[in-house]
């Protein structure tokens, strides 16, 4: 049995993406659903990717897939709310990148939820890993950096 973390200070994390919450998201509790957030995570990863050029969705020969991600929630997220999303890369493997992510009430120092986020690269066609170019790679280890 895993202990539970404690939730991640917002200053471990160099790299920020704010994320609106939706009205859609929430559900008749009042507050976001917690399968949303997973999809928080997915976003923010994927329009970081997007912003540095390392994928173009639609046509690159290589792209990132979920194999593994998972969530520890500390405080509700509700609409309307604008959540920093902290993205950090905890290990970086030949064709694998292991992402720390958690989402921020905005101006919060404490994480309202916080996960692991595992993406593969691996080729559009075959769905086989491919190894991160080096170009590639350079990018995702200035990720690993945290103030």
């Amino acid at each position: 049995m895993s202990v539970r973390p404690t939730p991640a200070a917002r200053n471990s994390f160099a790299e920020f993406r704010q994320i609106a919450t939706r009205w859609m998201d929430v559900d008749i509790y009042g507050h976001v659903n917690n399968v949303q957030y997973l999809s928080f995570f997915d976003t923010a990863v994927n329009g970081w990717y997007v912003d540095k050029g390392l994928i173009d969705p639609a046509r690159s020969r290589n792209i990132f897939l979920v194999v593994e991600t998972g969530c520890h929630y500390f405080a509700e997220l509700k609409f309307p709310e604008t959540i920093d999303t902290g993205i950090k890369v905890s290990k970086l493997g030949s064709s694998s990148v292991v992402y720390e992510i958690a989402l921020f009430k905005e101006g919060e120092a404490e994480a309202a939820a916080q996960g692991r986020f595992v993406h593969v690269l691996v080729d559009r066609e075959t769905r086989r890993p491919a190894r991160i170019p080096d170009a590639m790679r350079e990018v995702l280890m200035g990720l690993s950096a945290t103030t």
